[in-house]
């Protein structure tokens, strides 16, 4: 279908002037960077003129290679398997380092005392090791170790994951005592070890699941790949497989100021005892005086002390020395007020100025609390009190600016911080989240290490070695749980677990699989009502989409993100000693730092020096950043009114590339040397920009608005550049075509909904795949259009000699059907369609539908040690479904035709009982594939996939590109539908009315263009943002023979006439989704019932009924169907019939009493009246009766009364 003038390589512009090159070379610039101190803002307008002289649509052309190179490079998932891999190489290691030296003391029980002294242990990690995912199979009687597959691990329902060792040294020791100097020293006794026992191995101590496509995955060098669409960044855990959804959380690097309730700096930390809170707090004045002062105080360790009596305790000789720190310049008379109230509350500590007197009374203060730290005052300021912050002094200057910070937003010269910002917020993916969950779960490890090891230490025993302690399953059983139920720890409160961390990976099409990827999630307390977390920030441009959100209650809380959106790992290169020779000084030990016009740099929220030439000491920190002397992920930031310049290292801040516009002018064409992503950030052709930095930025929106500032109309002066505008989107949004024509809405439905629903090919090797439902459509087809992000994504697909891209097909999921716009019969009202059924039948959304059922016994080994029925895989004859189709082993032949009732896997006991699995209501298909294996768990396990063919029946849903869905309302035989002079026969009729009210005109674009396209065109982009003008496709169209409009004139295809009004009518594409009519129909007359309430079941596959509630019981009232309205509720749910006694209006049971004669009768009798007359029986639902009876035994009665119908 497609023609060699299709696949053309195209720039994406509707109209070109000049023709653009092949290729670019670049230049050497590394002679844009002096060294001097002087600007260079006189070659702005140097470089402005160059950039003329490329041309609009060689640098277009330019910024298109560079963004495909970036996703060459970067892919689509790297924040993933970046963060993973940076786990593996250092944050497991800090996570085992953390715990430090684990001292085990012995129970000091007497009666277990030997002759000896009591023996005391140690246990020390060193150095981690993870190897690579491998398994015991047995092959000749012989058992070796093989390596683990993803692809394996997925059949044999195992977890993908790799071993840790470690190094432990393990030493078992007496304490001797050698003398006591608690002046000196400050400690009542020097003990000495006897060491009695000293060893150093590597021991097993869990298993860590892989990441697929890892460092530590085979895939990553398998030249074999499971499939052509995988990108990895998942894992597979159990069979399942498994993502992490990247969590959204306040950053801990920076200091937290707010308003409400009253206004308070935090200096935030994951570990509670280094947190910080200093707060304006209103104190009553007096009995006499009305109204309140304020005064600054500081909570820390659990209580709250004056902030003097703190600055005293760090060291702080004087009240002047304090105001110097906190160097408020501006006299406002509030602030004064402030100052003056907390010294007085301060003085309420007698003599707390004098020598050890502001120390000892917070001690006094913190040793008064529940549970108050073990170490001398002196270790707590030391350890907790800015832990970063090694002398005194700097602490004291750092609580000094604490203070300014506060006083500065609560006199309105500085901004309370906004939650909502991303500057504020940091993406936390598997590195951090494993590093958390692997901590919680050593630390369960230690602590049974610790009892065992107590009991031995006690008991006077040989001590094992340490690997007979340390009990490996804690942490491999408490991994896999927390994967499998998404319970995950949370980041500071470690009694609770977060849910929502861990999903499962959607498989539907490959789109769905890239969307949970790249899917991030914000964890609030509540799901109502949460202010403005759910709306967009100016913070999210270019960083998460802004459309792709789901609608309801997670709306605005989980975000997509932006197509070239990347999140920052840590950075261990030193940066401090390259920041102290580009000028800065750092902050002095022993004495107080003064600013005298310098301002403050900090690194990561940690104030580290002075800079008395900040603006010169960014610029040239930038450029060393452009020349690739400074990690390309550090983010540099000058803040001019505060005084500071902020830089950041650290891990989960969104970063986007921007093209630096002064080097921009350096790229020349050529057709010589190629370049790579990576090259274009050494040059500083591009460099990647963080939240804060950007808003130092001037950033043009295109080439086009760029060129446009040269002219001298414009006084906007571009530093940056964006790469294309459709770039601010997501993948789900950037490959819609025209999506900013259409209402918001839509564009979010298409987006959100229906690509991840659309059915396509969701995988390249579904023969070694046995999901539990998949969807295939027989003839996927790529759209006629294109956008800038489907061809950046894209690969050389074209046949040898030609150097064209094409869009990755696995991103479309439908097929280009001629749509046609117009009324049919009234068959297509209310959004549903008509379809051609000659279109139907040659296979047009015709789709392949597969099940897997699952089964799975107990191995010979596991058999033995259980002393239950065994259960094994075989075939007898059934009493619960029909066997016919079964083999002797238990498991149907291929080809097999199954039906519902039919026994899919036979299983079946030794004592005969019978376990096999049947095919519920409305389950069939014919046998594709039957896998038998075991796995690690002792389990073998069978897993039968059946196969459906499916047509689109009436019922089935369809959507386009635009969020216009609808379902199948008719199929029309091709002979009846209208045609056009040239005998086109549209394949889908849909209604004029779906356009006015949805507001989707990009729709209507599409098929315009598509039109053109396959009729010829050039100009084939649609692109979000820089799309082709409407008299563009107009044009294209005449001058294809077509109306402008896109209109046809049609003949009935019924009667031959002409009809009167002309027909829009163009190639348009359209998915199947996966709601179809035969999965969702229900039809019951009476069947099962629940046990206790008598009402139909809820399930269908058991043949349940369906709910029919109160809303629809409105309905039928309000009809006046009541015979209609008795049926449902009565008749064919839980009718019952009840005795009741006319006199005293209650319940008559049926009961066996005695009569005079000897005779016993069984029949009602009413118990309150002690008589079998005037009683009647009555039609009652039974759950009124049900109701009736419990309320009985709460001894509340019910009285009823009767009326004869």
């Amino acid at each position: 279908m497609d023609s060699p003038d299709f696949m053309e390589e195209d720039v994406g512009t509707s109209s070109r002037n000049e023709k653009a090159p092949e290729r670019f070379e670049r230049f050497d610039i590394d002679d844009l960077f002096d060294d001097d101190d002087d600007d260079d803002d006189n070659n702005g307008g140097e470089n402005m003129q160059k950039l003329k002289e490329i041309g609009e649509v060689n640098l277009t052309n330019f910024c298109r290679k560079a963004a495909t190179q970036f996703f060459n490079e970067y892919g689509l998932i790297s924040h993933q398997i970046n963060s993973y891999n940076d786990f593996i190489s250092n944050g497991l290691q800090r996570v085992f380092d953390s715990f430090g030296e684990i001292l085990i003391e012995p129970g000091y029980d007497p009666s277990k005392r030997g002759d000896g002294e009591w023996r005391h242990a140690s246990v020390k990690f060193g150095k981690v090791t993870v190897e690579k995912p491998t398994f015991w199979a047995e092959s000749d009687s012989e058992k070796m170790e093989r390596k683990l597959l993803p692809r394996d691990a997925r059949l044999q329902n195992m977890t993908y994951a790799a071993r840790i060792k470690v190094e432990v040294t393990f030493q078992v020791y007496t304490p001797k005592l050698i003398g006591s100097d608690k002046f000196k020293t400050g400690k009542d006794k020097i003990l000495e070890k006897v060491i009695q026992n000293n060893e150093t191995e590597e021991i097993v101590i869990g298993s860590l699941p892989v990441m697929v496509k890892s460092d530590l995955c085979w895939m990553k060098t398998e030249e074999k790949l499971d499939c052509d669409f995988d990108q990895g960044g998942y894992f597979v855990i159990k069979g399942a497989e498994k993502v992490f959804i990247a969590q959204e959380q306040i950053c801990m690097k920076r200091l937290w100021l707010v308003s409400s309730p009253t206004w308070t700096v935090a200096y935030k930390s994951e570990v509670k005892r280094h947190r910080l809170i200093v707060r304006i707090a209103g104190l009553s004045r007096g009995e006499e005086i009305k109204g309140e002062k304020k005064v600054l105080m500081v909570y820390f360790l659990s209580t709250e002390v004056p902030l003097w009596v703190l600055f005293f305790a760090l060291g702080v000789r004087s009240d002047k020395e304090v105001v110097d720190l906190i160097d408020y310049d501006n006299n406002d008379p509030n602030v004064v007020n402030i100052l003056f109230a907390s010294i007085q509350e301060a003085e309420k500590f007698e003599g707390f100025r004098r020598g050890r007197k502001a120390l000892e009374y917070v001690d006094e203060s913190i040793h008064k609390t529940q549970f108050p730290p073990t170490e001398r005052m002196e270790e707590c300021i030391s350890m907790y009190l800015f832990p970063n912050l090694q002398h005194p002094t700097q602490k004291a200057q750092f609580l000094g600016y604490m203070v300014k910070c506060l006083l500065l937003a609560s006199t309105g010269q500085r901004k309370s911080d906004n939650r909502d910002s991303f500057r504020n917020k940091r993406i936390e993916l598997a590195g951090e989240l494993l590093e958390r969950e692997l901590k919680s779960h050593i630390s369960n490890a230690q602590k049974r290490m610790k009892k065992t090891l107590q009991k031995s230490l006690d008991d006077g025993r040989p001590v094992q070695p340490v690997a007979f302690y340390l009990d490996p399953s804690v942490i491999t059983n408490g991994l896999s749980r927390a994967f499998s139920t998404g319970a995950w720890c949370h980041p500071w409160k470690k009694m609770e677990r977060v849910s929502g961390v861990v999903a499962n990976l959607g498989r539907t099409n490959p789109l769905q699989t890239m969307i949970d990827l790249r899917r991030t999630r914000q964890q609030v307390l509540y799901t109502g009502k949460v202010g403005d977390a759910r709306y967009p920030h100016p913070s999210h441009w270019g960083r998460v989409c802004f459309l792709s959100t789901p609608d309801g209650e997670n709306c605005g809380l989980v975000k997509n993100l932006s197509i070239t959106g990347v999140v920052s790992t840590t950075i261990t290169t030193p940066l401090i000693d390259k920041l102290t020779n580009f000028g800065m000084d750092r902050l002095a030990e022993g004495t107080y730092t003064r600013l005298d016009g310098n301002e403050k740099v900090f690194l990561n929220g940690e104030w580290v020096g002075v800079s008395g030439t900040p603006h010169l000491l960014v610029r040239k920190l930038r450029r060393m950043r452009r020349k690739g002397r400074l990690p390309h992920q550090v983010e540099i930031k000058r803040d001019e009114q505060q005084k500071e310049v902020r830089i950041f290292s650290d891990a989960g801040r969104i970063l986007r590339p921007l093209i630096v516009v002064e080097n921009l002018a350096k790229i020349r064409s050529s057709k010589g040397e190629t370049y790579t992503f990576q090259s274009l950030l050494d040059d500083g052709v591009i460099e990647f920009i963080g939240t804060e930095e950007e808003e130092d930025c001037s950033t043009a929106w295109s080439i086009k608005n760029l060129l446009r500032s040269c002219d001298g109309k414009h006084d906007a002066k571009y530093t940056h550049c964006e790469l294309d505008m459709s770039f601010l989107l997501g993948l789900s949004c950037g490959i819609v075509p025209f999506a900013n024509h259409d209402h918001a809405r839509r564009v979010l439905y298409q987006s959100q909904k229906h690509c991840q629903q659309a059915i396509g090919f969701s995988t390249t090797n579904p023969n070694i795949r046995v999901d539990t439902l998949s969807h295939k459509l027989f003839y996927p087809q790529r759209p006629l259009f294109r956008t800038t992000t489907s061809d950046c994504l894209g690969k050389p697909w074209y046949p040898l000699g030609h150097n064209g891209i094409l869009p990755r097909p696995e991103f479309f999921n439908g097929q280009n059907c001629i749509v046609a716009v117009n009324v049919h019969l009234g068959y297509n009202q209310e959004d549903s369609l008509v379809m051609n059924q000659a279109s139907l039948q040659r296979g047009l959304f015709r789709t392949e539908h597969i099940r897997s059922y699952k089964a799975e016994v107990d191995n010979k080994e596991e058999k033995r040690r259980k002393s239950d029925d065994p259960v094994h895989f075989g075939k007898i004859q059934s009493k619960i479904g029909r066997v016919d189709s079964l083999d002797d082993d238990g498991f149907p032949s291929i080809g097999a035709d199954l039906q519902s009732g039919d026994i899919v896997v036979g299983k079946c006991g030794e004592s005969g009982a019978d376990y096999s699995i049947k095919l519920k209501h409305t389950e069939r298909g014919k046998v594709q594939k039957v896998v038998l294996s075991a796995n690690d768990e002792g389990k073998n396990f069978a897993v039968v996939s059946l196969r459906q063919v499916r047509s689109p029946t009436l019922g089935d849903k369809f959507s386009s590109m635009h969020g216009q869905k609808g379902v199948l309302g008719f199929i029309e035989s091709q002979e009846n539908f209208p045609f056009t002079i040239q005998g086109i026969v549209p394949d889908v009729v849909i209604n004029p009315h779906a356009f006015p009210s949805r507001q989707t005109p990009g729709q209507l674009l599409e098929a315009a263009l598509a039109k053109g396209i396959a009729s010829g065109g050039t100009m084939r982009y649609a692109t979000p943002f820089s799309t082709v003008s409407v008299e563009s496709i107009t044009d294209q169209l005449h001058r294809a023979g077509f109306s402008r409009w896109g209109n046809e004139r049609l003949y009935n295809g019924r009667t031959g006439e002409m009809v009167d009004s002309l027909v829009f009518m163009g190639p348009t594409f359209y998915q199947r989704l996966i709601h179809m009519a035969e999965d969702k129909v229900k039809f019951r007359n009476t069947g099962p019932v629940h046990p206790l309430t008598r009402q139909p079941v809820a399930d269908r596959k058991r043949f349940g009924g369906i709910k029919f509630g109160e809303m629809e019981r409105d309905c039928l009232i309000a009809h006046g169907a009541s015979a209609n309205l008795y049926e449902r509720l009565y008749t064919l749910s839980d009718s019952s019939q009840l005795h009741i006694c006319q006199n005293c209006k209650n319940i008559a049971n049926v009961i066996q009493r005695s009569v005079p004669g000897g005779r016993k009768v069984r029949g009602p009798y009413c118990r309150v009246c002690e008589s079998v007359d005037d009683i009647v029986k009555v039609n009652i639902p039974y759950g009124a009766k049900l109701l009736s009876q419990e309320l009985f035994s709460m001894g509340i009665s019910l009285k009823f009364d009767t009326r004869l119908c």
